[in-house]
C-alpha cells in the first residue's frame, strides 16, 4: 500500500483546495528557542500573529521538532477525519498527561484506546446522560441559593468560585451518587494545579523528578495524593459494600456503570486501574471544562445585558418557575446559543490540539512528511472573520436557526473526529441546566469598577484573577 494513503474517507470529508503556495513560517534562530520562549509567554497570541503573517498552513523547526500548525476549517477536517488512521497523540503532551490520568481514554492509542472507547461510549449517549439531570439541578440549586446571603437583595460574588464549586459538585454526584461535601473545593484546587504544572511542562523537553524542591512541585505532589487518594477512597467504599436488596434502587452512576461494564466483542470487563484512571480523568474533562465555560459565560451576561434579559425572559416562558430538565433544552434556543457563542469566544481547550503524523499524508495538496507535529488551535479557528462576521463581538445569534451556516470544523470546542470529546452531551446539558437555574434566581452586573481579567492559557483558557460580579435577587424566586 502507497504509505500516502488512507481507509476510504467518510461521507462528510472535506474538499480541500489546493494552497497557492508551500507553507512559510517564522524565521528559525537557536534551534527554535525564542520561538519556544514567546509561545510560552503568549501562545495564543503568538498563533495569531502567525496565521496573519504566514497563512493558514506554517512550517517551523522547533527544537528537534517539524511543527505545522493548521488554521484553516478545511485543513483541521482534513487532518483529523481523513487522516485520522495516520494520527497519534503528541508524545510529550501524554507524558505530561499520564503522570496524573494514567492509562485513561484520554490518552492511550490504539488497540487500548478503540476499546475503551467502546466500552464507555454507553455511559455517554444523550439518552444516559439526560439520567444526570437531576444530579445536576440539585448540585447547583444548594449553590446558587446560597450564593447570596438570605435577607439581601444582592451580593458581590466570585463567580469563578462558585461555577468551581459548582461543577465539582455535580461530578461527585454523578461519578459517586456523593454530594461535594468537604471534597470539593480539594479537588477543585488539585485539578487547577495540575492544569496549571502541565502547561508549564509540555514547554520542556522533559519532566524533572517531583520529588526536587524545585518551585511548584510541593505543590503537584499534595495536588497528585489529594486527587487519587479522593478517588481510590470512594472506590474502595463500593468495593467494600455489602450487595443490595433486591428490591433497593439501582444504582446509576458513572462508578457502578464503570464497574459494570462489559466489552461487548470480549465480554472483558475494565481493570480496577483502569477504573481509577477514568474516574480520575473525569475530574478534568467533566468539571473543569464546564466550569470554565459557565464562568466565561456569565461574565458574557454581565457585560451583555440585553442578551441576559432575552435569556432571561425565554427562560422565564419555558420552565414557568420550575425546574429546568433535559426535555427543556431544545425550548431554550437563545440560552444555548449564549452558551456556544460563549464556547466560540472562550474555549475552555484553545490551543494544544497536537498530533504525530505516522506516515506521510497531504494537506490542502502539501505533502507533510511523516514525524511532522500537528498543530490545531480552536482559538484561532474561532475568531477567524472569515467564519465569524466581527468575529471578537458577542454574537449568540449566529448559533440560531436560519443565521449563516459555519463551515465545518471552523467551531470545534469539543475537538473533531474520532477523538471528540466523549463527554459533549454531557457538558452541554449541565451548563444549560445550570446556566437557566442562575438566570431563574438572579440578574448579573458587572460591580462598579469592575474588569474581567484578560484570558490565560494554563490547559484550559481561565481569566486573570479573580472575577467578582454583583447578583441580584428577582422578585419571582422559582418553585421548590
Amino acid at each position: 500500500m502507497n504509505p500516502t494513503t488512507t481507509t476510504t474517507p467518510p461521507a462528510d470529508a472535506p474538499s480541500i483546495q489546493p494552497l497557492a503556495a508551500r507553507p512559510s513560517g517564522p524565521r528559525n534562530r537557536w534551534w527554535g528557542l525564542p520561538l519556544l520562549r514567546a509561545m510560552r509567554a503568549d501562545y495564543l497570541g503568538f498563533v495569531t500573529r502567525l496565521r496573519h503573517e504566514h497563512g493558514d498552513l506554517t512550517r517551523m523547526r522547533l527544537g528537534y521538532e517539524d511543527a505545522w500548525d493548521l488554521m484553516h476549517p478545511d485543513l483541521v477536517r482534513e487532518a483529523l477525519i481523513t487522516h485520522a488512521d495516520q494520527l497519534i497523540r503528541w508524545e510529550r503532551g501524554i507524558a505530561v498527561f499520564e503522570q496524573v490520568f494514567g492509562q485513561s481514554v484520554l490518552v492511550t492509542e490504539g488497540a487500548t484506546w478503540q476499546r475503551q472507547r467502546r466500552m464507555l461510549m454507553p455511559a455517554f449517549t444523550p439518552k444516559r446522560v439526560a439520567g444526570y439531570a437531576q444530579l445536576m439541578t440539585d448540585a447547583a440549586r444548594r449553590a446558587l441559593d446560597a450564593a447570596v446571603p438570605p435577607g439581601q437583595p444582592g451580593a458581590q460574588v466570585a463567580v469563578d468560585t462558585l461555577w468551581t464549586d459548582v461543577a465539582m459538585d455535580v461530578i461527585l454526584r454523578t461519578l459517586f451518587s456523593t454530594a461535594a461535601q468537604g471534597d470539593a473545593r480539594e479537588a477543585a484546587w488539585a485539578t487547577q494545579t495540575l492544569g496549571a504544572t502541565a502547561y508549564q511542562e509540555m514547554f520542556m523537553p522533559f519532566t524533572l523528578p517531583d520529588w526536587l524542591p524545585l518551585p511548584g512541585k510541593a505543590a503537584k505532589r499534595r495536588a497528585i495524593r489529594s486527587l487519587k487518594g479522593l478517588v481510590w477512597r470512594h472506590i474502595h467504599a463500593r468495593q467494600a459494600e455489602e450487595a443490595p436488596a433486591p428490591d433497593a434502587p439501582a444504582r446509576t452512576d458513572l462508578l457502578h456503570m464503570l464497574l459494570a461494564l462489559r466489552d461487548e466483542q470480549t465480554g472483558e470487563a475494565l481493570s480496577a486501574q483502569e477504573v481509577f484512571d477514568q474516574c480520575v480523568v473525569s475530574f478534568q474533562a467533566g468539571h473543569e471544562t464546564s466550569a470554565t465555560t459557565l464562568l466565561w459565560w456569565t461574565l458574557l451576561m454581565a457585560r451583555h445585558p440585553e442578551a441576559a434579559q432575552r435569556a432571561q425572559a425565554e427562560v422565564d416562558a419555558v420552565l414557568q418557575g420550575g425546574t429546568p430538565g433535559p426535555e427543556h433544552v431544545a425550548q431554550l434556543p437563545w440560552l444555548g446559543a449564549t452558551l456556544k457563542e460563549a464556547l466560540r469566544l472562550y474555549p475552555p481547550v484553545s490551543a494544544l490540539m497536537s498530533r504525530r503524523i505516522t506516515a506521510p499524508i497531504t494537506l490542502g495538496g502539501v505533502d507533510v512528511p511523516q514525524g511532522a507535529m500537528l498543530r490545531i488551535t480552536p482559538w484561532v479557528l474561532h475568531r477567524d472573520a472569515r467564519w465569524f462576521a466581527e468575529p471578537d463581538c458577542f454574537r449568540p445569534e449566529r448559533f440560531l436557526d436560519g443565521a449563516p451556516p459555519i463551515p465545518r470544523g471552523a467551531w470545534i470546542p469539543f475537538g473533531l473526529g474520532p477523538r471528540v470529546c466523549i463527554g459533549q452531551h454531557f457538558a452541554m446539558l449541565e451548563m444549560t441546566l445550570l446556566a437557566a437555574m442562575l438566570l431563574q434566581r438572579y440578574t448579573v452586573r458587572l460591580p462598579t469598577g469592575g474588569a474581567v481579567g484578560a484570558p490565560r492559557l494554563q490547559v484550559t483558557l481561565r481569566p486573570d484573577g479573580a472575577s467578582a460580579l454583583w447578583l441580584q435577587r428577582r422578585e419571582a424566586q422559582p418553585r421548590p
